[in-house]
């Protein structure tokens, strides 16, 4: 993965050639105004998988904070044998 880095002035003079550039690199491009960082593109499917990815990293650390703190999950099988459970009872017209 390498930096792609444009003057600002490109996307004003070439929107699709940064556009497909984004799109087919799924990398950010940074455009710059006289010689300093201004402002990072990217295209919108990128942007979303990048934000899911970091919105599970915080849960991951959250969930990895909470047990060094002794706080404890509900195991695998519990949740599962609950969800079994749930989805009879509806197939059975219990309300839950």
């Amino acid at each position: 993965m390498s930096t792609i880095i444009k003057p600002s002035a490109t996307i004003r003079q070439n929107y699709n050639e940064i556009a497909d550039l984004c799109k087919t690199t799924g990398e950010p491009v940074y455009l710059t105004k006289n010689g300093e960082g201004d402002l990072v593109v990217m295209d919108i499917e990128s942007f979303d998988q990048r934000t899911k990815r970091l919105e599970l990293r915080e849960k991951l650390l959250e969930i990895a904070e909470q047990r060094s703190h002794g706080v404890q999950g509900i195991p695998a099988k519990e949740i599962s044998s609950k969800l079994r459970e749930r989805i009879q009872e509806k197939k059975n017209g219990i309300p839950g």
